[in-house]
């Protein structure tokens, strides 16, 4: 199984920049192209959240346009830049994403390693909440198969990042969600976004990691007043290899780059 994660495309309407700066649209568009590219073809794509920046139904429409072109299915969940009415509406024929009348939380079943998808989202909040009824679905969810491989996915990150802005605006209950981690030992992975980096950390027996960004990326300012900034850095996915035995995780740049040569050139003047 090769699950490619994307996250944080922020995608936003035709005539808008993100942040005034930031041409999102085009540049999923371009990761897009690249996953069809790529070989192996993967088997499946899940978006971590803030698939769109402002929650309207245009920019949904529009994600939905461009997400069109992959042929393998694809799962969404909720950042806190999405709007859950909004986003429903725009994939109605994601059945998923109308399993919890509240919350959008659910599991897929159909591949080698679950999938449990969390909602940490909190409305018209950057941050975001794991409260009781959140973390009581997903330890019953976790019990119902505790021998099959998992992957969590949530949107925030359930650890602190030492990027002081985005821990400002991080996920309340980490804490909570890491002491139920540790009691299922089959989570292979806990994957989230927000961050619009690459970070792991061990997390409740288990690894959890964030994505960089389809868009722009969060500046890695470690200083504990560091002020909330992003820069060009190029963006990226990342792709999780289940290999029959664990999960393994490679993150990958979105470009066009010289290569790939080998790495023992034919020496000049040999026969073919």
């Amino acid at each position: 199984m090769l699950l490619c994660q994307l996250s944080d495309p922020h995608v936003t309407a035709e005539d808008r920049l993100a942040y005034g700066v930031v041409d999102t649209g085009p540049m999923l568009v371009r990761c897009v192209e690249q996953i069809l590219r790529a070989t192996p073809r993967v088997d499946a794509v899940l978006i971590t959240g803030d698939l769109v920046d402002l929650g309207t139904a245009e920019e949904y429409a529009r994600l939905r346009s461009i997400l069109q072109r992959l042929p393998m299915p694809v799962y969404l969940l909720p950042g806190n830049h999405d709007d859950r009415a909004a986003m429903r509406a725009a994939f109605r024929d994601h059945p998923w994403l109308a399993s919890d009348d509240q919350f959008i939380q659910y599991v897929i079943e159909d591949w080698p390693v679950r999938i449990v998808v969390l909602d940490s989202t909190v409305p018209r909040q950057g941050g975001g909440l794991l409260c009781a009824a959140r973390l009581d679905w997903l330890n019953r969810t976790l019990e119902e198969q505790s021998n099959r491989p998992t992957i969590v996915a949530l949107h925030h990150p359930p650890f602190q990042t030492g990027i002081a802005y985005m821990d400002r605006i991080g996920l309340a209950g980490r804490e909570a969600l890491e002491q139920v981690i540790r009691k299922h030992p089959q989570v292979e992975r806990v994957v989230s976004g927000h961050l619009h980096r690459a970070i792991e950390v061990r997390f409740g027996g288990t690894v959890a990691s964030t994505c960089p960004s389809t868009a722009h990326q969060v500046t890695l300012d470690l200083q504990p007043e560091g002020a909330g900034c992003f820069s060009f850095e190029p963006p990226g996915y990342q792709l999780h290899w289940w290999n029959g035995g664990r999960v393994v995780s490679h993150t990958q740049s979105i470009g066009d780059f010289a290569g790939p040569f080998p790495f023992r050139p034919k020496p000049t003047g040999l026969p073919s």
